[in-house]
């Protein structure tokens, strides 16, 4: 029993136990990017039925196509300052709900403009969706284990694009392309009274607001599965700041120059993931291999970013986590640069589409959950979500010069060996995110010995 003094909320995460309700925190957040993976990847598999049900060119299809990646910007942009303000739970039921109800009316349309027009509406859930989950786990992880609990936490995504990627093969022969849709709404949507129910708001959060102390305990005290007296005083121990504003935060002295550090490492970084998972198999098909082969190969890279994930955020919690996402991307270019020099033909093609993913995906993740913690929590949100907002425009050039590569008449090699630069800058540039002086001692993060 805990009573009588003045706590500061981040320092009693840290310094208990790990509880059950902890690890519930972590396995509801990972169903909701499970649920997230399935609704981004999920028109991918619709796609080819669509075309032929509606007797539409390619072209015409990638105005469908392009309108969800321009939502994930718009709800990331958004969603970053209503969650400082409104506050981390509601935003997120919200995010879920939308994207769960306009992917179920997507499948109710009968044209590309209807369905771009949900598929935008249905990004902006999806946008906002993704970063929340990153805040408040991180919030209610005690600093020894964040990295970790938070990379276990987006494995969920890449579940998530295989689960709909299955139950497309098995849907649309019997019931066609829109029970996929109606599928991947339905799911989302009976997570919603889970969430009303189990998630809490963040205690951090609560007292940078002003909260009760009854109101902070009692949430505290259910995630901790602590007991207070109600005479405790809850603190969030932060450095006074030049503005209250959460965008104004991002950009004031001692912060801009790491968000803008952040940015370039998080929009380097997607657009090696996108240009290499969107392209590869065609890379490989026009040097020889068959589909199948080339879809095979593109899988491992899924995997290994997968197994990347949780062993970068298990040694990103032993030593400094900066280094250790700057030396997984730099892993990454050398990957491509041994692909570029060995070929599609290789035998070795496999393990280092393998090595790829695990470097590459593991430290884009990684970076999901360093970011985070370089912030204050009146800002925390704001943060992550324009990091993954202005990241999303590295997805989008990403699949896009790789079109403009082939078109210009570039080969295998060539295209592989230039995703060494962005990689080589994207390591670079998380080190400088480190070195960028935040004036916060109680958001830096802390070596293990």
């Amino acid at each position: 029993m805990t009573n009588g003094k003045a706590i500061d909320i981040k320092a009693f995460i840290d310094q208990r136990a790990i509880s059950p309700y902890q690890w519930l925190l972590v396995a509801l957040c990972f169903l909701i990017v499970t649920a997230d993976g399935m609704d981004v990847a999920i028109m991918g598999f619709v796609a080819p039925s669509i075309i032929h049900d509606w007797g539409i060119s390619r072209p015409a299809f990638g105005l469908v196509m392009s309108a969800a990646p321009l939502g994930l910007v718009i709800g990331a942009l958004a969603a970053g300052p209503a969650s400082d303000r409104i506050g981390r739970k509601w935003v997120l039921i919200t995010s879920v709900f939308l994207f769960g109800i306009f992917t179920i009316a997507t499948a109710f349309t009968h044209s590309p403009m209807e369905m771009a027009a949900l598929r935008l509406l249905t990004g902006i859930g999806l946008g906002a969706a993704m970063p929340n989950t990153t805040t408040l786990l991180s919030e209610y992880a005690p600093q020894r284990k964040r990295s970790l609990m938070i990379t276990i936490m987006f494995t969920g995504f890449n579940l998530g694009s295989a689960l709909i990627g299955f139950a497309a093969g098995w849907l649309i022969p019997v019931h066609g392309w829109r029970s996929v849709l109606i599928f991947g709404g339905a799911l989302p949507l009976a997570l919603i009274p889970l969430q009303v129910w189990l998630l809490p708001e963040s205690a951090r959060l609560l007292a940078v607001r002003g909260a009760s102390p009854a109101r902070i305990g009692a949430v505290l005290g259910r995630v901790c599965g602590a007991r207070f007296t109600g005479g405790e005083v809850f603190v969030s121990n932060e450095p006074p700041l030049p503005t209250r504003k959460p965008i104004g935060v991002l950009f004031s002295q001692g912060y801009g120059f790491m968000t803008a550090a952040l940015w370039v490492t998080y929009f380097m970084g997607l657009l090696v993931i996108y240009l290499l998972t969107g392209w590869l198999p065609t890379l490989m098909k026009d040097a020889g291999l068959t589909v199948t082969s080339a879809a095979n190969v593109t899988a491992m890279f899924q995997i290994g970013g997968t197994i990347g994930a949780i062993l970068v955020g298990w040694v990103m919690d032993k030593v400094r986590p900066a280094r250790v996402i700057s030396a997984a991307y730099l892993g990454g270019a050398l990957c491509v640069l041994a692909l570029a020099w060995i070929g599609a033909l290789s035998s070795s093609l496999a393990l280092l589409v393998f090595a790829a993913g695990f470097c590459m995906s593991g430290a884009q993740t990684g970076l999901n959950a360093f970011a985070p913690g370089r912030y204050p929590t009146v800002a925390r949100a704001t943060g992550v979500s324009w990091m993954l907002g202005m990241g999303r425009f590295g997805s989008i050039f990403g699949s896009a010069i790789g079109g403009a590569l082939l078109g210009l008449g570039w080969q295998f090699g060539a295209i592989l060996a230039m995703l060494a630069v962005p990689a080589t800058l994207a390591a670079l540039a998380i080190m400088v995110a480190q070195r960028a002086r935040t004036g916060d001692p109680a958001v830096q993060p802390t070596v293990a010995h």
